[in-house]
């Protein structure tokens, strides 16, 4: 793309001023005298957003995902032991798989890096269209979206910019690079054939050795990009936010709302939850050097490269609600280990970037493992939509009652599951913790079931449009139950 054509395509892609989507994501966040302001938009219960108190046997409960097995075997000549830094992006009716291909370990950026392609209709059943844009050793019959062009191969990240006024050509970017070049910005309109865009980096200051993670936040109106460096011997997590893709601001650290220890993350796979877009989840492999595990006998006998059995990892759960600082609600693992040597080893058990639905009740994220083995591969997760987390109580029951809320809606719904023997109920309060007539603990009908949504009632009825923009609490009383998400509905 000439330079003239990139200027007037980022100049589409910047839209209007950005002034009030920022004004208007901080609003939604900073309370407005003590009060949230939420309407009706969907929350989990992945932190302490929401939630003013939790009593009795009532906690903050991570999730487990269930192992699904694996889906994609890095068996390909052009793939191999060293198979990494995976983004998978939901495109309508298709899943699209993008990892760099690399058979012997080397020197970040070598030119044996690929970028390689695979794609599925359920995200389950995954396969390697021949593409024939790039050769390998001697034949285009292979996956291959970017080759011969060291050291983007590294790390290529791509990403889908949902926005109807951009340009075609421009439906799909990328970033990619090193700490020696800085990363650089590519687009794409099928995102297959991949052009580089602008005259030079576009990101300079940072290390750029794992996955750089670019996004479009619809809550804060511009691109995101988070991003690996240094500080005081940690690897953290840096953000940095743009206008039109091209033009990065000053990066900033991210930083923890808490005093816990700083851990290594290796990879930080921070990106909006899809369907609470004012929410970025970041499942993160966290990375432990010199904590080893197996044995130099072991290492042998799975095959692992000499070099990388002296480490461990797993993943943690983060989430930020935009600007400079990770919520960590949860510092055990969220991805453990599995059972066997193979899942100790270095760089094993980073997932790839993003969370996606596949199914009705379903989302899935994957994650890279038996990195420096034989036996490399990419391995399928899944949980219940919107179930990263949740409020859970026992058969002793608990309680959870929240920050004063200003809600929009005429239905309470939530995201749930109870034992036959266990049930919600819900008191609507004023800001004062009061129960207003019709909505209290008395009044309220007893939600029993697992539903993904499932509208609440009083004796009333479900009707709560008469609380929209007056300061409320809710006081959600749980028996062997889990709470993972609410939202008003019009």
């Amino acid at each position: 793309m000439n330079r003239r054509r990139w200027l007037q395509v980022s100049a589409v892609m910047a839209g209007a001023p950005l002034v009030g989507s920022l004004r208007a994501a901080a609003d939604q966040e900073e309370p407005q005298d003590g009060v949230l302001e939420i309407g009706s938009r969907r929350e989990l219960f992945v932190d302490r957003f929401l939630v003013d108190r939790l009593e009795g046997g009532a906690a903050l409960s991570l999730a487990r995902p269930r192992d699904e097995g694996i889906v994609l075997a890095f068996d390909r000549p052009w793939e191999g032991a060293f198979c990494g830094y995976a983004t998978v992006l939901q495109d309508q009716g298709l899943f699209r798989l993008y990892y760099r291909g690399l058979p012997r370990a080397g020197r970040d950026g070598s030119a044996d890096e690929v970028t390689c392609y695979a794609e599925s209709t359920d995200g389950r059943h995954w396969d390697r269209p021949e593409l024939g844009l790039f050769e390998f050793d001697g034949s285009r019959a292979n996956n291959l979206v970017l080759a011969n062009q060291a050291p983007f191969s590294h790390n290529f990240c791509p990403m889908i910019d949902p926005r109807t006024e951009v340009p075609a050509e421009a439906r799909y970017k990328a970033l990619a690079g090193t700490g020696r070049t800085g990363l650089w910005a590519f687009t794409s309109a099928d995102g297959l054939r991949w052009q580089r865009i602008g005259e030079g980096p576009v990101i300079t200051e940072g290390a750029f050795d794992s996955q750089n993670v670019p996004c479009w936040s619809e809550h804060e109106g511009r691109y995101l990009c988070y991003f690996r460096v240094f500080k005081d011997g940690f690897r953290r997590v840096a953000r940095t936010t743009s206008e039109d893709f091209l033009h990065w601001t000053e990066p900033e650290l991210m930083t923890y709302d808490d005093d816990r220890p700083i851990e290594h993350l290796y990879t930080n796979q921070t990106s909006p939850y899809f369907r609470a877009p004012q929410l970025n989840v970041g499942i993160a492999a966290r990375f432990m050097p010199g904590r080893r595990v197996i044995s130099a006998e072991q290492a042998e006998e799975i095959g692992v490269d000499p070099g990388y059995f002296n480490d461990c990892s797993d993943a943690v759960l983060l989430t930020t609600r935009g600007g400079s600082v990770y919520d960590r609600t949860f510092m055990e693992g969220f991805l453990v280990p599995g059972i066997g040597p193979e899942n100790w080893v270095s760089r094993t058990n980073y997932p790839a970037l993003n969370v996606v639905q596949t199914g009705a009740h379903e989302m899935s994220f994957y994650a890279n493992q038996n990195y420096g083995q034989p036996t490399a591969h990419l391995r399928r997760y899944s949980l219940r939509i919107d179930g990263f987390a949740g409020i859970r109580a026992g058969y002793d029951g608990g309680e959870m009652i929240t920050k004063p809320l200003s809600i929009d809606g005429r239905t309470l719904l939530l995201n749930f599951e109870t034992s036959a023997a266990g049930g919600i109920r819900v008191e609507v309060q004023d800001a004062e913790g009061t129960p207003l007539p019709g909505f209290a603990l008395e009044d309220a009908v007893e939600t029993i079931g697992n539903e993904i949504e499932r509208a609440v009632f009083w004796k009333g009825g479900s009707d709560v449009s008469s609380l929209a923009g007056r300061p409320i609490r809710l006081r959600f009383v749980l028996k062997d139950a889990g709470l993972y998400a609410m939202r008003f509905q019009a």
